[in-house]
């Protein structure tokens, strides 16, 4: 009896383990893995709860098994320590046995930049996909410094490899990106591009001349349009002038009732062209601009 049960015990043993194991494999096989970075450091927290700060690693190869996430949809929030930046949000897919990583560079108090790569079972296993999507969209894709396409992108009859994913767009900051496709796999890159702050400050520089233009024009158009009606004086005329004050030299008159064209005024003053070559200045007092 002592000998059958010293040979059970090594085969129950055995079992134990085997079963053991398979159970976690199966758990696993709903799981999946996470990583996030950011610059500058931030908060990471997954569905509403606080899980560590950036650099993160949830179920990668460094990371306990215990630690993998369920897969499907989760709502990721990215807290930067700095305070001056604002937070960021989003949607990611945790898919079974796959890494998906999270980059982030807060550039100012509003914007940001970054991706969110994630690979998709595909029916093909001898078939590694490429999906690229951009915000904002049409911009242009790399891949290993050759051109493929505009944004939103699929390249199908990729290699099992390593790749530099560049995406650009003008006006904006390059995105550049190291990824690996993976037969069986789609990898799928969600891109935010960054205002580029050289071409904002020129946009700026020129948005703001273009308003000075239209300024200088509307007033110019306004006072072109607008006239001027000569009111009864004393005398029964109203002197022009050829400067804005009383001292300066009588250049013609005008009489009440005429209207002419106001070409400028100054404080107390209209200028005025009262004949076809001829412009001066009247008092503002026996005048009315209309």
């Amino acid at each position: 009896m002592k000998k059958v049960i010293l040979l059970l015990v090594p085969i129950f043993i055995s079992l134990t383990i085997f079963v053991s194991i398979t159970y976690l494999l199966n758990r696993d096989l709903g799981k999946g893995a996470l990583q996030v970075t950011s610059v500058p450091e931030s908060e990471v927290y997954l569905d509403g709860k606080l899980v560590g700060k950036t650099p993160l690693c949830i179920g990668g190869e460094q990371c306990d098994i215990q630690d993998m996430i369920k897969t499907g949809e989760h709502a990721i929030k990215l807290v930067p320590l700095d305070a001056s930046y604002y937070p960021y949000e989003a949607r990611i897919s945790i898919n079974k046995l796959t890494l998906s990583v999270i980059d982030r560079t807060f550039r100012d108090q509003k914007s940001s930049s970054g991706s969110i790569i994630t690979l998709t079972p595909i029916s093909s296993k001898k078939d590694a996909q490429l999906f690229t999507v951009s915000f904002p969209d049409k911009a242009n894709v790399f891949l290993d410094n050759n051109f493929v396409g505009t944004t939103p992108f699929l390249l199908k009859n990729l290699t099992e490899s390593d790749h530099d994913l560049q995406v650009t767009k003008e006006g904006y900051a390059d995105k550049f990106i190291k990824i690996r496709t993976t037969l069986g796999y789609k990898l799928e890159a969600v891109v935010s591009l960054a205002v580029d702050s050289s071409f904002a400050s020129a946009s700026s520089d020129l948005e703001n001349e273009l308003e000075d233009e239209i300024e200088e024009a509307t007033a110019s158009a306004a006072s072109s349009a607008a006239k001027i009606v000569i009111f009864n004086t004393p005398t029964g005329f109203l002197r022009v002038r050829k400067d804005s004050s009383i001292s300066s030299l009588e250049i013609g008159r005008v009489s009440p009732g005429e209207i002419y064209d106001l070409l400028d005024e100054k404080d107390g003053w209209y200028k005025i062209q009262f004949k076809e070559d001829m412009v001066g200045w009247v008092s503002a007092q026996y005048a009315n601009k209309q």
